[in-house]
This record gives structure tokens, C-alpha cells and sequence, in this order.
């Protein structure tokens, strides 16, 4: 690889001296201005406003834009005379934890070469050094005309560079954060945790730019005269979130479906319930979700049910007293039949004893 920068680094009285080489790279597709009518290349022009001709590079210096409009020319010799002990030099400043360093300082990533056969020894009791306290370095290295700040950590058994923002380049969040109180219910998350421990962890190395892979198939085919057709519209899963539970229940089922776990079917199959996902318990002093439409109607259908079989039992009701009523008339009958059939016998009998005696 191409080293960019020259110089040593610099601890204590310790210097290594290295090369700087881009530790990363830019895959972006890069597209040219054309004119429509013709195809032709636009291409951009430096002229000078005062006498409105085109200036060569060599022409070409820099200067400093006053409050005013005023321009302050500044020559490569007047920054060359400036006091910059790092011009040369990574110098290290501090040796402290990785989670003191913000991660939003975090700029440009470069690793750091040994240059030369002399500047193994001490590039690996560096090295080493780092990797045995678990700490990174912080440093002041000059590149491209500035002074910069920089972090060194070990990456594999190469000493790698992060460029650093300064403090003061970093901005505060002030005005971003949502306005007014808003209450997340534990509920909420339980899911958002479930919802994570679902999606759980990537292997970095797999993940992809998509956008630049369609764009370099859709510069293939333009290219070879191919037809291009638009691409099917997938569901973004955008619009409002009318009910932030169900949207998260619906994400943890649609990442386990995505990761063919057992059980995350779509909704209304198998037997309806969501794998793994466990019900919600319902704690005191908070309130009872909402009924759904499908539960108030099913409550309808069996209150009109129940009103229906009412009627049906008032009409039990009724038989059941005729069939007393009648009941009691077979019984009142036979206390006749006996009672008159008592009476004939004792005077029949009373007959025959005075024929008797006669």
C-alpha cells in the first residue's frame, strides 16, 4: 500500500519511524456532469473574477477571506515558519482507557508501517505495550497543513491511527432530543428487549452496500443495451404507529420468521400464539390495554345469544309448572277414586250383615 506521510512516532525519548497508510477506502460510485443534448463532458473551470480569465494550477494560492471581504494572502513559506513540533512526528501525549475516547470524535482510520528495519523493535515494545495494559494512546501528528489529534490501538499485530475531532469540534445536542415528558411503559420494554435479543448479533464482515451493487448492475446493463426494469417495491414498513405494543410484537415475530426460527409464522397460522414471546403481566396501578374490534364484537355475538336462550328457558319454566299442575290432578283424582271406592265397600258390607241376621 501507498504510504501518504512520512515521520516518527514519538514517546518518552523513544521514536519509531513510520509510514501512514489509509487504513480505509472509498467504494462510492462517482458520476460525471454531461450536457443532455450531446453527451458531452461539463467540466468545472477556475477563472479569476477581476479579469474573468482562466488560471492554471501554478497561479493558484491561497488566502484568508477577512470579516470585511478582505483577502489575506497566505504563502506555503509562511506556514513552513511556523512553530509545529508535530510536522514530522506522531507525538503521544497520554496512554488512557478506550472508552474515554468519544465515539463521536472518531475520524479518518490509518495504519501505521514501520519504516525500515531499525524501527521494528520499538514499533513492536509499542505494540506489545498497548495491547498488555488495554489502553490506547492519544497523540498530536500534523497532516495536510493542520495539527491533528489521533488515538493509536492495536488492530491484528499492526499499530492502527484514528483520526480525532478536538472537544471543541464537537457539537452539543442541544435542541435535539424530543420535546415534552414522554413515559415508556415497562411493558414497551420488554419488547424492545425481546425485539433485540431476537435480532441479537452480526457478523460485521457480511454486511454490504446494496445501493452500490444495484447501481453497478444497473451500469452494466445500460451499458451491454439492456432494458432496465424498475424494481418491485418492497413494504418499507413505513406510516404512523398507531400502536407502538403491536409493533413491537409484530417486529420480534417478523425477525424470528426472517431467521427461519421455529414457530414465527405469520400471523394466523399454526396455532396462534407468538413463539417465545412471553405475555405481558399486568402490574397494579396501570392501565388495561384496550378492547380490539374483534373482541367487542365477539362480546356482542354472545350477548345476542344469551338474549335469544332466554325465552327458550322461560317456556322450561312454563312446562315445567303444567306438568306439576297436571300431576297434582292425577293425584287429587285417585284420592277421589279411593275415597268413593272406601265408602260402596263399607255399605255393601253393612247390607250382607243384616240379611245375615235375618
Amino acid at each position: 500500500m501507498r504510504s501518504i506521510w512520512n515521520g516518527a512516532i514519538s514517546f518518552g525519548l523513544v521514536s519509531i519511524p513510520i509510514k501512514l497508510v489509509n487504513a480505509t477506502e472509498n467504494h462510492s460510485i462517482h458520476f460525471r456532469q454531461i450536457h443532455l443534448a450531446d453527451g458531452g463532458r461539463i467540466r468545472y473551470r477556475k477563472v479569476c473574477e477581476l479579469d474573468e480569465e482562466e488560471v492554471a494550477g501554478g497561479e493558484i494560492g491561497k488566502a484568508y477571506e477577512d470579516a470585511d471581504g478582505t483577502m489575506i494572502p497566505i504563502t506555503d513559506e509562511d506556514l513552513a515558519q511556523l512553530p509545529l513540533p508535530t510536522a514530522k512526528t506522531i507525538e503521544i501525549v497520554a496512554f488512557v482507557p478506550a472508552d474515554q475516547i468519544d465515539p463521536l470524535q472518531m475520524d479518518a482510520a490509518y495504519y501505521l508501517s514501520a519504516n525500515g528495519v531499525p524501527a521494528a523493535k520499538p514499533y513492536t515494545l509499542l505494540r506489545e505495550a498497548l495491547k498488555r495494559s488495554n489502553k490506547v494512546a492519544v497523540a498530536k501528528y500534523a497532516l495536510r497543513g493542520r495539527e491533528r489529534l489521533g488515538m493509536l490501538r492495536v488492530v491484528d499485530d499492526v499499530i492502527a491511527m484514528h483520526g480525532l475531532l478536538w472537544p471543541d469540534e464537537i457539537r452539543a445536542p442541544e435542541g435535539v432530543a424530543p420535546e415534552g415528558d414522554v413515559t415508556v411503559r415497562d411493558a414497551e420494554l420488554d419488547l424492545a428487549d425481546a425485539l433485540m435479543d431476537t435480532l441479537g448479533e452480526v457478523d460485521m464482515d457480511s454486511l454490504h452496500d446494496d445501493y452500490r451493487e444495484a447501481v453497478e448492475e444497473l451500469i452494466a446493463a445500460k451499458a451491454s443495451g439492456e432494458t432496465v426494469r424498475p424494481a418491485e417495491s418492497g413494504d418499507a414498513g413505513g406510516g404512523k404507529v398507531i400502536d407502538l405494543i403491536a409493533a413491537l410484537e409484530n417486529s420480534v415475530q417478523a425477525a424470528k420468521k426472517s431467521r427461519g426460527e421455529e414457530g414465527a409464522g405469520a400471523e394466523g397460522e399454526g396455532d396462534g400464539e407468538m413463539a417465545d414471546v412471553h405475555p405481558i403481566k399486568k402490574t397494579s396501578g396501570k392501565s388495561s390495554p384496550q378492547p380490539t374490534k374483534k373482541s367487542t364484537a365477539a362480546a356482542k355475538k354472545s350477548t345476542a345469544a344469551a338474549r335469544k336462550s332466554t325465552p327458550k328457558s322461560t317456556g322450561a319454566k312454563k312446562s315445567t309448572s303444567t306438568t306439576k299442575k297436571s300431576t297434582a290432578k292425577k293425584t287429587a283424582t285417585k284420592k277421589q277414586t279411593s275415597s268413593s271406592g272406601g265408602s260402596g265397600t263399607k255399605k255393601k258390607t253393612a247390607s250382607s250383615r243384616k240379611r245375615t241376621s235375618a
